[in-house]
């Protein structure tokens, strides 16, 4: 029995099948471009469906498609009249137009509260309660006419199967869902003047919805949590991490962390443990990608490597700071700038591509640190996977065991897991990820008898709270 997962990333759609001992058996992506106008993000709603339906008719030719699920990210939203025809453009996750929104939220809710309902600390104007509010204030010519308020997996599913549902990991950032009961927040929900009958039925992630051309069609879960599952975790003990532009980390857990003043981490309704607890870094990838596009261009990643390999842990006393767009952790600054710290007129190039290597690996431990949690292993996703070097430096600042992955799509892994599920082809998650997750490498911490980055670890966050600290810049 072959089954589908597909991820509806940002800007781009991916899908693969794997049959049930989890080998790919095809791979399919289409990207596409965002609506930008007057300072907003849109797309066509029914072009997100028109790329779905080409995406299963090509693996539909390729391979038997016996069940299939779709991820997408949490925010984007469609508002449609009773038959669920779109009543404007999708407004997309990055959309912030709701700023005043969140504002007037944030002041007669307070943080606190927030927190304590939905698990989301930071009230923004992408989150759909604070859109949904915008609609309301600005287009009332729209807010009307809706009758269903989809988030971009329910759409979907509804234009395949008919059901007016969606799965709850999905809702987690939407300010109106309660993720420690699993339900509406009426209170919210009151406030923005919607009643829960526009808003889809709440399900669990990889139950079954109905069928679409003989293929069975499951809930899936939010995309990190749909590849946290393809990444193989799913349990508290067990984390990813994925280091692409950005660096986001994915710990389950079945304790929501208690709330504190200043706190900035997210908490998520999760589809294995109760809740998931996400930290993020900004920048990653993207300041290696950076310094190479701006000073040695002609370089691809694996010269990076090679050109970094041979500098002495610490990067003879170069410290790189990744804040270049603002800094999430472990101070929140969105002011903050990066530098480098330390310069002689001994380094090159080099000891600057190490120094970056091993900022985010810093960044990571911090992260971890954060989470208070006995943390086994890390699965590593995402570009910076590929590299041996980064990999190794992770491996020796953290003291975890890191382990890479022969999947390259872990979101649509995580999505044709949860089809599984809901098809009982797989008892549990758990055994689902134990008989289809294949581990690539395995890296382990060095011992030489002087453990050189647990000192440089605390050299540099010292000298990132002297930096960046009370509002250092």
């Amino acid at each position: 029995m072959n089954l589908l997962g597909l991820d509806f990333g940002t800007t781009s759609l991916k899908s693969a099948v794997y049959n049930k001992a989890g080998e790919c058996l095809f791979t399919h992506e289409t990207t596409y471009d965002l609506i930008h106008h007057d300072g907003f993000i849109e797309f066509n709603a029914d072009e997100y469906l028109s790329m779905l339906l080409s995406s299963i008719n090509a693996a539909s030719d390729i391979c038997s498609i016996y069940a299939l699920a779709i991820d997408t990210q949490c925010e984007t939203m469609i508002l449609a009249d009773d038959n669920g025809n779109p009543l404007c453009n999708a407004i997309v996750w990055l959309d912030n137009r709701g700023q005043k929104e969140a504002l007037q939220i944030k002041n007669d809710f307070g943080t606190r509260l927030i927190y304590e309902k939905t698990g989301q600390c930071d009230i923004s104007g992408i989150w759909p309660a604070c859109k949904l509010l915008w609609i309301k204030n600005n287009l009332p010519e729209v807010w009307v006419k809706t009758r269903k308020i989809f988030l971009l997996e329910d759409w979907l599913l509804y234009k395949l199967t008919g059901r007016f549902v969606t799965q709850k990991t999905l809702q987690s950032s939407s300010l109106y869902f309660d993720i420690v009961n699993g339900c509406w927040w009426h209170q919210m929900l009151e406030y923005i003047g919607i009643k829960d009958d526009v808003l889809p039925k709440l399900m669990d992630s990889g139950e079954y919805v109905g069928d679409y051309k003989g293929i069975h069609v499951a809930t899936s879960a939010m995309d990190q949590a749909a590849g946290a599952i393809g990444a193989g975790i799913y349990k508290e003990g067990m984390i990813s991490e994925m280091t692409g532009t950005a660096m986001a980390l994915f710990s389950p857990t079945d304790t929501m962390p208690a709330y504190h003043e200043g706190i900035k981490v997210p908490c998520h309704f999760n589809a294995t443990t109760k809740y998931a607890v996400m930290p993020w870094i900004s920048t990653a990838g993207m300041a290696l990608k950076w310094f190479r596009d701006s000073f040695i261009k002609e370089a691809n990643y694996s010269e990076l490597d090679m050109l970094a390999k041979d500098i002495p842990a610490g990067s003879d006393g170069l410290m790189f700071f990744p804040h270049l767009c603002g800094s999430t952790h472990p101070i929140y600054d969105p002011e903050a700038k990066g530098c480098f710290y330390g310069l002689k007129l001994s380094h090159g190039k080099e000891h600057f591509l190490r120094a970056i290597l091993e900022s985010i690996a810093y960044m990571l431990n911090s992260s971890i640190s954060s989470l208070k949690q006995d943390i086994s292993m890390i699965h590593s996703i995402g570009g910076s996977a590929r590299s041996d070097l980064w990999c190794q430096i992770k491996a020796d600042v953290t003291k975890k065991q890191i382990k890479t992955l022969k999947e390259s799509e872990p979101a649509c892994k995580g999505s044709a897991i949860l089809a599984g599920i809901a098809t009982k082809e797989y008892l549990s998650i758990q055994e689902a990820c134990e008989k289809t997750i294949y581990i690539d490498k395995i890296y382990q911490a060095k011992s030489d008898g002087y453990d050189s980055y647990t000192k440089l670890y605390n050299e540099y966050m010292k000298m990132n709270e002297k930096i960046y600290g009370k509002g250092g810049r």
